[in-house]
């Protein structure tokens, strides 16, 4: 692929259409580290989360015809993709049983690498403590506990642009309390 080759977001959408592979190095080229950073926070471990996206980008592949610009952009669509992925392979058998084989560290204790880190250690907590309870529960259903927007509507029995515009009024004051 010529290195100077670039595409607007467009192009690229009518180039992966029409399953063009020099669009779609262009694609991983310029979005794999972006979407590992998606996949790294839910899943810690660099191996797996490495996996994972190459999962990604293959579900990419496969599922572009599913993309509608109509919607939203490219990269939030990927961006959504990757999250769901790195949720589902938290949640699978074969995660949680690699997880319980680790090996302790030497000197038993527990470290942050192991367990990941926790919401008490960042002064988080404090800060979601500062959000109204109804942005609160989302947040936390949404980036704790994994849930999908849809399914926290189902499960909150609330209409999902009320939950769509909610988290994002809540990363909004998120935001300005972390500032």
């Amino acid at each position: 692929m010529n290195l100077n080759t670039t595409y607007s977001e467009q192009e690229l959408v009518a180039s992966l259409r029409q399953r063009d592979e020099k669009a779609f190095a262009y694609l991983y080229d310029h979005y794999a580290t972006a979407l590992y950073g998606v996949v790294n926070t839910v899943v810690p471990d660099k191996e797996t989360a490495n996996d994972v996206l190459q999962n990604v980008f293959v579900n990419i592949w496969r599922k572009f015809d599913s993309y509608d610009p109509a919607k939203g952009r490219l990269f939030t669509w990927m961006m959504n993709i990757a999250r769901n992925a790195a949720i589902d392979e938290i949640r699978s058998k074969s995660y949680a049983n690699a997880r319980k084989n680790q090996p302790l560290p030497e000197d038993n204790e527990i470290s942050g690498a192991i367990t990941g880190p926790r919401i008490e250690d960042s002064g988080l907590k404090k800060v979601l403590g500062r959000l109204k309870e109804e942005w609160r529960v989302l947040v936390d259903l949404s980036y704790y506990q994994g849930f999908t927007h849809e399914e926290i509507a189902r499960i909150l029995d609330l209409p999902l642009g009320t939950v769509k515009t909610r988290i994002r009024s809540a990363l909004i004051q998120l935001r300005t309390l972390l500032q």
